[in-house]
Parts: structure tokens; C-alpha cells; sequence
């Protein structure tokens, strides 16, 4: 089994950071990823990442966040930078043991209980 802990989300104004962290307790998974969910909308990704360190991006956050994972310590982190208004929603850590790590909610199985980020303007 595999848990999943976040921790990091807050109230910020615009331009500024949070660093998001996802805590991971059980098996190893192979893919991991950050995904966010505004009101009214549907869960979107935002970035993942896979056990060789390859990483995908939502367009919308190119350039601004960056997705890390330390495995001593198994913790998946998300800095976020220049933040917008736009970037406001319940931010989930995701895993997954499949080989092959999809871009969306349907290729996770795991998830923790979700963090919220508020991004003021």
C-alpha cells in the first residue's frame, strides 16, 4: 500500500512561491505527479515525474514550477513560482506503480488528501 501526505499550500499574493511537499509511505512507485483541482472544475495536471527523473509539465506552468523528488528521503516536492491567481486550487500529490506514467487522474491510483494553495491579486 502506499500513502501519500501533502504539506506546503497557503495564501500568497501574486508573484510570489510556495513549495509543496508530498510525503510518501509505503512501496515505491514507479510515476508521481501533481495535480490540481480549481471549484467547479475538473482535475487537471500539473506535473509528473517518473523513478529516471523525466518530467512533463502542463503548459500553463512551464517556466514557473518545478517538480522534484528526493528518494532518500521519499518526498515528491513542487516549487512554484511567479504565481498567479489563475494557479488558486486544491493542489493532490499522485502515484502510481504503472510503467508508463500518463498526463492525467485516470493513471493514478494513489492520492493524498490535497493541499490548498490561494494565489491573491
Amino acid at each position: 500500500q502506499v500513502q501519500l501526505v501533502e504539506s506546503g499550500g497557503g495564501s500568497v499574493q501574486a508573484g510570489g512561491s510556495l513549495r509543496l511537499s508530498c510525503a510518501q509511505f509505503g512501496y515505491s512507485t514507479y510515476c508521481m505527479g501533481w495535480f490540481r483541482q480549481a471549484p467547479g472544475k475538473e482535475r487537471e495536471g500539473v506535473a509528473i515525474i517518473d523513478s529516471n527523473a523525466r518530467t512533463i509539465y502542463a503548459d500553463s506552468v512551464k517556466g514557473r514550477f518545478t517538480i522534484s523528488k528526493d528518494n532518500a528521503k521519499n518526498t515528491l516536492y513542487l516549487q512554484m513560482n511567479s504565481l498567479k491567481p489563475e494557479d488558486t486550487a486544491m493542489y493532490y500529490c499522485a502515484a502510481d506503480y504503472r510503467l508508463g506514467c500518463v498526463f492525467a487522474p485516470r493513471g493514478y491510483n494513489y492520492w493524498g488528501q490535497g493541499t490548498q494553495v490561494i494565489v491573491s491579486s
